[in-house]
């Protein structure tokens, strides 16, 4: 049995085809556009994510840079903290130092005053105890001074006496010289017989004598002088050694 073919209907919905393929083409077409569209609003946001990314990595090196700074101005501030823990400290501790050291210039100088009052009684005690030795030697030299005065003037008059003896003995000397002088030419008269010789002798044995006794004399006279020289310059000695020992003091 054959089918009958309804071409009406067929035309009809070959028409109701066309029609939607082209309808379907106009929203292929709509939907290309919208793709298209899409993929370079796809594009710009992908150009625009890159430049975000690029910016965020900008941000998180700066964000890193700015923590790292941070971290190294909270640790300044704790450093800055500590030091100043340690200055205030310091400070403290150099108050207490600077009191110390007040406290011990203070027992210093009570101490050095102390010293030189001491020193001062000391050497006011020096002093007054070289002046009474110095008075005291004064008095010994002056008592030495008068004895060994005493003495030049004892041997001065010795030296006088001495000499005056002397003197008679020359004297003496001489008269006994000039009567053996005279016994001795009168016997050179008497007895002719001896010989000429015999009889000078004697008056030259005399006069030899004689000036024998007068060299003596004068050597003993010129050593009395030289010690009594001496003496004096020994009593000027010790006189004038106390005067420097004062004016030195």
């Amino acid at each position: 049995m054959k089918k009958t073919v309804n071409l009406d209907k067929l035309i009809q919905d070959f028409s109701l085809l066309e029609q939607t393929i082209t309808e379907l083409r106009g929203k292929n077409n709509i939907l290309q556009i919208k793709l298209d569209e899409a993929n370079r609003l796809l594009k710009l946001l992908q150009s625009k994510e890159k430049l975000l990314c690029e910016e965020k990595n900008g941000l998180l090196g700066s964000i890193k840079c700015l923590q790292h700074n941070m971290e190294q101005q909270c640790n300044l501030r704790g450093e800055n903290e500590k030091l100043k823990n340690v200055i205030i400290e310091l400070e403290k501790q150099n108050e207490g130092q600077v009191e110390e050291n007040r406290t011990c210039v203070q027992r210093m100088q009570c101490e050095m005053r102390a010293l030189q009052e001491q020193h001062q009684r000391e050497m006011e005690d020096f002093a007054a105890d070289t002046k009474r030795k110095l008075e005291s030697k004064d008095a010994e030299i002056k008592e030495i001074l008068d004895r060994e005065q005493s003495a030049i003037k004892a041997m001065r008059q010795e030296m006088k006496d001495q000499e005056k003896e002397k003197q008679s003995e020359v004297i003496k000397l001489q008269m006994e010289f000039g009567a053996k002088l005279a016994r001795a030419q009168s016997m050179l008269v008497k007895s002719q017989l001896q010989p000429q010789a015999s009889g000078i002798i004697s008056p030259n044995i005399y006069k030899r004598k004689l000036q024998f006794l007068q060299e003596e004399k004068n050597k003993e006279i010129d050593a009395l002088r030289h010690k009594v020289k001496e003496l004096e310059q020994q009593n000027l000695c010790t006189f004038s050694e106390p005067r420097l020992k004062r004016k030195k003091i």
